[in-house]
Parts: C-alpha cells; sequence; structure tokens
C-alpha cells in the first residue's frame, strides 16, 4: 500500500490508496460480499436433516433456513473481514425462499454495511434414517418386560411403569442413540422398542441394567444374506424389577444400596 497525490476515482488527497484508488472508491467499485443467482438446500421433511453433498447432517434442526444454511452460499472478497450478518426473508413460494443479509464488514480499515440478496430453492428429500423408519426397517429390537417370576401386573399398570423407565432412558442416552429409535409398539405383556441401528439398541440396554437393575438378555435371528454376507436381527428382552413401595426400583451399584 503506498499513498499518491490524490484518487483517481474522487481525487480525493488525503487517503491511503491502492493502485491510485482510495478504500471507498474501491469498495463502491468491488464485490464485497456476494451469493449466487439461487442456491439450494436440501431439508428432510422428517427430521430436519441437511444433506451436504453425499452426506446428511444436523439431524434435529428446525425446518426454517437459518444462518446456517445461507452463510455457506457467500461469496466473500479475500481482502474482506466480515463482522455480523443478519439474514431477512423477504419472499416465499412452495419452494422457494427470498432473503436479503445484512453484512458489516471491514474492508482496507473501514466499516461497510452490505446487502445481499438471495434466492434458495427449497428440497424436500427424506434422509436414508427417516427413510428406513418410514419403511418399518429396523436391526434390532429392545423388549421391555416386567419381573419373570412373582405375581402378573396388570397390563395398563405395567405399560405405565415400564413407559416411566423408557422415557427416563431415553433422557440418559446420546442423541445418536435417540435418533436411531423408530417406534414401539405395545403388548400386554409390556413395549417392543425397534431401531434402526443395533449398537444404540445395545447400548440403551446397557443403561437399564446399570441405571434400574434390568434383566438383560440377548439373542439374533438370521433374515438374509447381504453383499454375501449373513444379516441378523437382535432382539434385547429387557425385565425390570417392580418398583418399590415409594415409586423407585432398589438398584445394586457394586457393594452399596441405593434407592432411586
Amino acid at each position: 500500500m503506498g499513498t499518491s497525490e490524490f484518487c483517481v476515482v474522487c481525487g480525493a488527497t488525503d487517503r491511503p490508496l491502492v493502485d491510485g484508488v482510495c478504500a471507498e472508491c474501491a469498495a463502491d467499485r468491488t464485490a464485497l460480499v456476494a451469493a449466487p443467482h439461487r442456491g439450494s438446500v436440501t431439508v428432510c421433511p422428517g427430521c430436519g436433516a441437511r444433506q451436504v453433498g453425499s452426506h446428511w447432517e444436523r439431524p434435529g434442526s428446525s425446518h426454517l433456513l437459518t444462518a446456517e444454511d445461507l452463510n455457506p452460499f457467500l461469496q466473500i472478497h479475500p481482502e474482506v473481514g466480515i463482522r455480523t450478518i443478519r439474514w431477512e426473508e423477504t419472499g416465499a413460494t412452495a419452494t422457494v425462499r427470498e432473503f436479503v443479509g445484512r453484512a458489516r464488514v471491514m474492508f482496507r480499515g473501514a466499516t461497510r454495511e452490505v446487502e445481499v440478496p438471495l434466492s434458495v430453492r427449497l428440497i424436500s428429500r427424506s434422509c436414508p434414517e427417516c427413510s428406513r423408519k418410514s419403511g418399518r426397517f429396523y436391526t434390532a429390537v429392545l423388549q421391555l418386560r416386567g419381573p419373570a417370576d412373582g405375581p402378573a401386573e396388570k397390563t395398563r399398570e405395567l405399560r405405565a411403569r415400564l413407559d416411566r423407565r423408557w422415557i427416563a432412558l431415553l433422557r440418559e442416552s446420546r442423541p445418536d442413540w435417540r435418533q436411531a429409535f423408530s417406534w414401539k409398539e405395545g403388548l400386554p405383556e409390556g413395549w417392543d422398542c425397534f431401531f434402526t441401528e443395533t449398537l444404540a439398541a445395545r447400548s440403551i440396554a446397557r443403561i437399564a441394567r446399570q441405571r434400574f437393575g434390568a434383566a438383560l438378555k440377548e439373542s439374533a435371528s438370521l433374515v438374509g444374506r447381504k453383499d454375501g454376507h449373513d444379516v441378523y436381527r437382535v432382539t434385547i428382552c429387557l425385565r425390570f424389577p417392580k418398583d418399590s413401595p415409594d415409586g423407585g426400583t432398589r438398584v445394586e451399584w457394586g457393594s452399596v444400596a441405593l434407592e432411586q
């Protein structure tokens, strides 16, 4: 950067120049921040995940487009630093959303406000996980049951008790394990919970054993072959002990008995 007698555009003599042009005039003649004429975002209508290339990201996201969806479209001049940007939706059709981004940028020592129009085509496409769930695909089933011995419980009370345990298990599970849970079915003897990932079902079963003292038994059945390999479907039976009179479950943690 150097200094010459005057800016060849505006004639100013008291400003730093680059190639004979001051920062203000260079900014007026340069696309500091731009966006393509139209971009596209593919959103899963089931879980809100976004398709990025050949894979899916951010399951559980809002179905509304946010700055996380729009900012990647920005084309930023190498000398520009963006301080802030706010997006406003200005129009919408069934498949297209119109936005204006208002960016506060730094260019050659000066701060400027730049407006960036952006049109986004919204593509609705089910991610592989939701496609499998909608087709009732599963690789493992967790069977929630009462104890094998002792007096039988009424179906309504048994289901309610097991459902409380199930809700507690999901709260303590990792998000990707919960995502693998597809649906559950009520039976006279309890609940069957279906999973699209066997590892997630096994992990939640281990929590049930450690947290609630549930007895665990696993079995597998051959359901076919894929790519030359046997394909198995896993069934994990969890038998939960009855609630203690105060509503908790007595669980042994090492050598110490605790009341949950």
